[in-house]
């Protein structure tokens, strides 16, 4: 990747009531998937993309507290990509394409999507650092995703990888996560 990759920023301080509400029994990031932890599946995939990255661990109101945080800490990267940790079945591929859409669109941002549903990461230039850096409460970025595809700025990447929206906030998403999981290493 060149140097003026984007920073990948990993979301993992949630408190993943849902997850536990459904009958987890462990905090969702530290579900098992295949064996490992759901977060070290996505940490795999973040380091085999090459880009570089920023794990968000300290504890925050919200999702966009979350954000604003880890854009502070890495607020010389040249762009982001917002990935929330419970994204395990990811592929280092898609990574690196949202990584290059951002680099060579005149997007501010963009987010893959995969059959119709929208996924993560989510892409954000640069010229979004300010509105980045203002966020906080529960809705995550959202807001500035939505302020900047409506000036026309922003692009959906369709996608060939179901891991970009395959969350893991119940017991089932994991029991779908683990499906997947499988079939990806049969094929």
């Amino acid at each position: 990747m060149p140097a003026n990759a984007p920073t990948i920023i990993i979301l993992a301080s949630g408190r993943g009531e849902r997850f536990r509400a459904s009958g987890g029994t462990v905090h969702k990031l530290q579900a098992l998937l295949a064996g490992q932890p759901v977060l070290q599946h996505t940490l795999h995939a973040v380091r085999a993309s090459g880009l570089p990255w920023h794990l968000e661990q300290a504890r925050h109101p919200g999702m966009g507290d979350s954000i604003a945080a880890a854009v502070r800490h890495t607020a010389d990267a040249s762009a982001w990509l917002v990935l929330p940790g419970d994204l395990p079945l990811v592929q280092p591929a898609t990574l690196q394409h949202m990584a290059q859409v951002l680099a060579h669109q005149q997007a501010a941002v963009a987010w893959p999507e995969f059959a119709g549903q929208r996924g993560h990461p989510v892409a954000f230039g640069r010229e979004c650092l300010d509105d980045l850096l203002a966020l906080q409460g529960d809705q995550g970025a959202a807001p500035v995703l939505r302020q900047w595809a409506g000036q026309g700025r922003g692009l959906a990447v369709p996608v060939q990888d179901e891991g970009v929206v395959m969350d893991i906030d119940t017991m089932d998403a994991l029991a779908r996560a683990e499906a997947l999981w499988q079939q990806r290493q049969a094929g």
